[in-house]
């Protein structure tokens, strides 16, 4: 696998994240691969059996549909399934204390809100490459799941940047990028990245995804060259990094 500084992965714009125990990542073998998105309603998102991603996203796009001056949109929260080589990886961010499981496959945190207040878990947000791992709220799901991609580079590289996520603060624009910065900020900076085609991905009908702007903006700012190159050059630096590691 291409080293933790592959430039696939690299950004200009935020502090590195804190990393935690990384799961294992997948071996090449000849079996297919595929990354899929999901789209989970705000409305039926209830972490850990309490309403407050729901009631939160209810109260802000209130806010911001008064000040457009417009109707009220569904909300929607992203996450991934990655499968490769016969195996499943589920990747999203969601608060730190939602799930009882001690390996979750956490890559990365971050604080929300504000960021001194990250000192406290319950104001801590974490993004997960959880093998075999679950997606709350999947049946819930509309227009999905939606296949992004279809081979093997595509689903490593997604893989291989997660945790060189930028973990900036949850609900905040630090990066200037337009919007805030949250789940849907995950997924659209893993896919773009990775080279996908974000522009072929929108939200379900009447609905919206907040912060998912900020992470296209973040990658086309900071290293678009890279990113227009992701496919072509992936083999060569994997190869490199192998070399590197052997001297």
């Amino acid at each position: 696998t291409p080293s933790p500084h592959d430039p696939a992965c690299a950004h200009t714009t935020a502090s590195r994240p804190t990393r935690a125990h990384h799961p294992p990542r997948p071996r090449p073998t000849t079996q297919r691969a595929h990354t899929r998105r999901h789209a989970v309603p705000h409305a039926h998102t209830t972490r850990a059996g309490t309403p407050v991603v729901a009631g939160a996203g209810r109260i802000y796009e209130a806010v911001v549909a008064a000040r457009g001056r417009r109707p009220r949109n569904d909300l929607y929260h992203a996450a991934l399934q990655v499968h490769l080589d016969g195996r499943r990886w589920v990747i999203e961010s969601a608060p730190v204390w939602d799930r009882p499981e001690t390996d979750r496959g956490v890559v990365a945190t971050g604080p929300v809100g504000m960021a001194w207040l990250g000192r406290w878990n319950v104001f801590r947000y974490e993004v997960r490459r959880w093998r075999d791992g679950v997606i709350p709220d999947l049946a819930a799901a509309v227009d999905s799941p939606r296949r992004m991609s279809a081979d093997r580079q595509t689903a490593t590289l997604v893989l291989d940047c997660a945790p060189r996520f930028p973990a900036a603060t949850w609900g905040r624009d630090e990066q200037h990028a337009g919007a805030m910065w949250n789940s849907n900020s995950l997924i659209a900076w893993l896919l773009t990245v990775s080279g996908h085609d974000v522009e072929a991905v929108a939200p379900p009908p009447c609905g919206r995804a907040p912060g998912w702007s900020s992470g296209v903006v973040v990658v086309r700012r900071g290293i678009d060259p890279t990113v227009t190159r992701a496919h072509s050059s992936h083999d060569d630096r994997r190869a490199d990094g192998r070399a590197r590691h052997r001297q």
